[in-house]
């Protein structure tokens, strides 16, 4: 049975590629793309009062009308029985405790490749698998089967030679970035790092669909240096 995805994120460009990297994983759909909690209440009432079902959230914590777990309480509140899967920026562990606890079933964080995008879905997926076939009273190694369908068994790897932490580091400095964006000269100097192995994180995020790469002209003229802007 397809799953019906609902896209909740603010920033479109972001939105886009989720949704683009929903219809590319088998067993998915997307029912509709949210950029706001009052877009998102209306795409759920709307497709209930149509008789279908909304199965999956992606939802972004940080929305310009509230916060995702704001967005959370409207939806039990609503009846809405869809699950969630929180795809965000926010990393502190008080939201991370909070969205467990209105029932986020899984949370992945950003920024992210589409392999480790498609292999949430895909546990997303063997959990309802397994909830299907699962008979209607279960004994406790079903439970833990059911319940393990959700936790990782590991995950998508940087590139060789890439760390997590430096990663951070290089996209929180391009999030932070002017309005002209970063050159790989500014994001090793914000970083610690040289040039060479700046301008590959920043390569990578660009690679992964979340910054883009413009041309920056001097003032002196000459070959323009590449600046990188979030998306």
């Amino acid at each position: 049975m397809t799953v019906r995805v609902v896209v909740v994120e603010d920033e479109v460009r972001a939105a886009e590629a989720h949704a683009s990297y929903v219809a590319r994983v088998p067993g998915f759909e997307v029912a509709g793309v949210a950029h706001s909690l009052t877009d998102t209440m209306r795409i759920l009432d709307a497709e209930r009062e149509h008789g279908r079902q909304v199965d999956l959230l992606l939802l972004d914590m940080n929305l310009p009308d509230g916060h995702g777990l704001g967005l959370l309480t409207r939806v039990r509140a609503a009846g809405h029985l869809c699950d969630v899967i929180a795809v965000t920026a926010a990393r502190d562990t008080d939201v991370v405790r909070h969205a467990v606890a209105q029932g986020v079933v899984l949370y992945l964080l950003k920024p992210f490749t589409f392999a480790t995008f498609r292999t949430k879905l895909e546990q997303y997926a063997a959990y309802r698998e397994h909830l299907a076939s699962a008979p209607r009273e279960v004994v406790q190694d079903e439970v833990d089967r059911l319940l393990g369908s959700l936790r990782p068994t590991g995950t998508a790897p940087l590139p060789k030679g890439m760390s997590a932490e430096t990663l951070r580091e290089v996209t929180s400095a391009v999030r932070a970035a002017a309005a002209d964006g970063l050159s790989a000269s500014e994001a090793a100097a914000a970083v610690g790092t040289s040039r060479v192995t700046a301008r590959r994180y920043l390569e990578h995020l660009a690679a992964m669909g979340l910054a883009d790469r413009q041309p920056r002209y001097s003032g002196g003229g000459g070959r323009p240096e590449v600046a990188y802007h979030w998306r």
